[in-house]
C-alpha cells in the first residue's frame, strides 16, 4: 500500500495555503492564495469571509496536484487558522451576515473598558485564562449581533452559526453537516471555561453572546467529519484541528512542560508549555489550551505582539524600502552601532504584556544622521525587544522554566533570517533554535491530522516528526543589551501615556 498522505490546510491572515506532508513531515508540495485585507475603519480589520472558503478549496486541489498525487492517498485533512477572527453566518443559507472582523481589529475597546471599569477583569481571567480585550472573538460576536439588523432576534430564533475561521470552514468543507471547532480555538473567544472544558453561560450572558450559535468543542485530533465529495472529488476525513499558535507548538514538538516557541509572522506569538497545569498569570500573560489529545488537556502561558513581520512590511509600503524583507534585512544590517534609533510598532495598540489598545506608534532617537537604515533595523529589534517583554513576563510567572538551559524555538516568515535569528539572541540573552522548515503551523495540523487518522500511536510519536533546527547563542555584550532594553521601555512608557 502506498504510504499516507496528511493534508493540512493552513489559513492565516495575509494568506490560505495547503501543504501536502508524508507520514515522515516531509513538504511534498504547496499552494498559496493571498488573502485581501480590509479596513474600513481606523483600527478596524475584516476578512471576505466567502474568499477564504473559496480560497481553501483552491488551494487544497492544488497541492495534491502539484504533487501528482491521488486524492485516495489523503489519510486526512488537518486545519489551522487565525484564532480570533470571527465569522456568523445564516445557518439556512450559509451566507455570512457581515464582512469576519479580524483578531487584529479593535473596534470593541470600549465595550472592553466598560466590562473592566466594572470589575470584571478579574472574573474574565479565572475562567477563560484572559484578558478584556478586543483580540479576542466574544466581543467581536456581541457588535455584530448588535450591528447587523435582525441578527440578535435571528441567533436567538437559532438561525445563525458563529466561530472561529477553522468552524466556518469546516461547516463549508462537509456541507453544513458539521459545525465544530477545537479546544485551542475555542480558549480565545473569552466564552470558554478553560478546566471545565466547556462553554460559558456566565461569559455569555456577560458579553452578549448567545451559546447556542456557537460550535461543538472537539479534541485537536479528532473526527471533524469528512468533506463533501462533490467540493474536491472525493470525501476526505478532517482529523486534526488546531488554532495556529498551538499548531506550531506542536509542529515544534513543545509537548513537555518547559518547551517554548515563538512565531514570527504578522505578529509575533510567543508560547510555553506548562503542562497539565493552568497558571493564573501574575505578569497581564494569558493562560490557553496548548493541546486537547484523549480527552487530556495541557496548558501553556501565551504572550501575543500584534505587530511583528507586519513592521518589515510597513518599511515597504510606507516608508518605500525596496525589495522586500530581504532588502530591509541588508538595510537594517548595516546600520551604525548604538545608533539610538527607537521604533514602537503599535500601529493598532500594543498586546503583552501591556494590554493598551490605545497606544499607537512612534519613533524615538532620530539625530541629523539617523536614516532608513537605522529604522529598518529598529523595526526589527522592536520584533526582537517586544520577544524579551515576554521572556521577561513568563521568567515572572514560570520560574521553574528558567532554571536550567533556555532554549527558544522560533519560526515563520521572519525566522528565516539567519541575521534576525542571531539579533534575536543577542538582544534578548536566550539560545535560539531555528527550525530549517519553517511551516511548522502547517506542519502541526497536519501531526495533529496524522494522530487522528491513527497514523501515529501517540502524542509523543506523532511530534517527533519536528523539523531539524539550527542554534544561536548570544553574542551581544550584555551592557549594550541592557542599555538597548532600557532604551525600549522608556520609548514604551511614552507612547502609553
Amino acid at each position: 500500500m502506498a504510504e499516507p498522505l496528511l493534508l493540512a490546510l493552513d489559513q492565516g491572515t495575509t494568506s490560505t495555503r495547503a501543504i501536502l506532508f508524508d507520514a515522515e513531515g516531509h513538504a511534498l508540495a504547496e499552494a498559496g492564495r493571498p488573502l485581501q485585507q480590509l479596513y474600513p475603519h481606523d483600527g478596524w480589520v475584516e476578512h471576505d469571509a466567502e474568499e477564504i472558503y473559496q480560497a481553501c478549496v483552491a488551494v487544497l486541489r492544488e497541492a495534491v496536484e502539484t504533487a501528482g498525487r491521488r486524492l485516495e492517498e489523503v489519510a486526512a485533512i488537518g486545519i489551522t487558522n487565525q484564532r480570533e477572527t470571527v465569522v456568523i453566518w445564516d445557518k439556512a443559507t450559509g451566507k455570512p451576515i457581515h464582512k469576519a472582523v479580524v483578531w487584529q481589529d479593535r473596534r470593541t475597546a470600549e465595550a472592553c473598558e466598560r466590562l473592566r471599569g466594572e470589575g470584571r477583569e478579574a472574573r474574565v481571567t479565572e475562567i477563560t485564562g484572559l484578558l478584556l480585550d478586543p483580540y479576542f472573538s466574544g466581543t467581536k460576536i456581541a457588535w455584530l449581533l448588535d450591528q447587523v439588523a435582525g441578527a440578535r432576534a435571528a441567533a436567538k430564533a437559532g438561525e445563525l452559526l458563529a466561530g472561529t475561521i477553522d468552524a466556518w470552514v469546516i461547516w463549508k468543507l462537509t456541507g453544513g453537516r458539521v459545525h465544530a471547532t477545537d479546544a485551542t480555538n475555542a480558549s480565545r473567544t473569552l466564552l470558554f471555561d478553560i478546566r471545565r472544558q466547556e462553554w460559558s453561560q456566565e461569559m455569555g450572558d456577560m458579553l452578549g453572546a448567545p451559546l447556542n450559535i456557537l460550535p461543538q468543542v472537539l479534541d485537536c485530533a479528532g473526527d471533524f467529519g469528512e468533506t463533501d465529495a462533490a467540493i474536491l472529488g472525493r470525501a476526505i476525513p478532517i482529523r486534526g484541528v488546531a488554532g495556529d499558535q498551538q499548531a506550531a507548538l506542536m509542529g515544534q514538538g513543545c509537548i513537555a512542560p518547559g518547551e517554548m516557541k515563538a512565531t514570527y509572522g504578522t505578529g509575533c506569538f510567543m508560547l510555553i508549555n506548562t503542562g497539565e497545569t493552568a497558571p493564573v498569570s501574575q505578569a497581564r500573560l494569558l493562560t490557553t489550551v496548548a493541546a486537547r489529545v484523549e480527552g487530556r488537556t495541557t496548558y501553556a502561558l501565551e504572550g501575543a505582539i500584534f505587530i511583528a513581520g507586519a513592521a518589515i512590511q510597513w518599511l515597504g509600503e510606507e516608508l518605500s524600502v525596496q525589495g522586500g524583507p530581504q532588502a530591509a534585512e541588508r538595510l537594517a544590517a548595516s546600520a551604525r552601532e548604538d545608533h539610538g534609533v527607537v521604533l514602537v510598532p503599535a500601529f493598532t495598540g500594543l498586546g503583552a504584556p501591556w494590554w493598551d489598545a490605545n497606544a499607537r506608534g512612534a519613533i524615538f532617537g532620530l539625530t541629523r544622521d539617523a536614516g532608513l537604515a537605522e529604522i529598518s533595523q529598529a523595526a526589527f529589534d522592536a520584533c526582537a525587544l517586544q520577544t524579551r517583554d515576554l521572556i521577561e513576563a513568563m521568567r515572572a510567572d514560570a520560574p521553574q522554566a528558567f532554571k536550567g538551559a533556555v532554549e527558544m524555538r522560533i519560526d515563520g516568515g521572519m525566522s528565516r533570517s539567519a541575521w534576525f535569528a542571531q539579533r534575536l539572541a543577542d538582544l534578548t540573552g536566550v539560545s535560539v533554535s531555528r527550525a530549517t522548515y519553517q511551516e511548522t503551523t502547517a506542519l502541526g495540523a497536519a501531526l495533529f491530522a496524522g494522530l487522528g487518522a491513527g497514523i501515529y500511536k501517540s502524542l509523543e510519536e506523532a511530534a517527533g516528526s519536528r523539523p531539524n533546527t539550527e542554534g544561536y547563542a548570544p553574542a551581544m555584550d550584555e551592557r549594550r543589551r541592557e542599555a538597548a532594553y532600557a532604551r525600549w521601555l522608556d520609548a514604551v512608557a511614552r507612547v502609553r501615556t
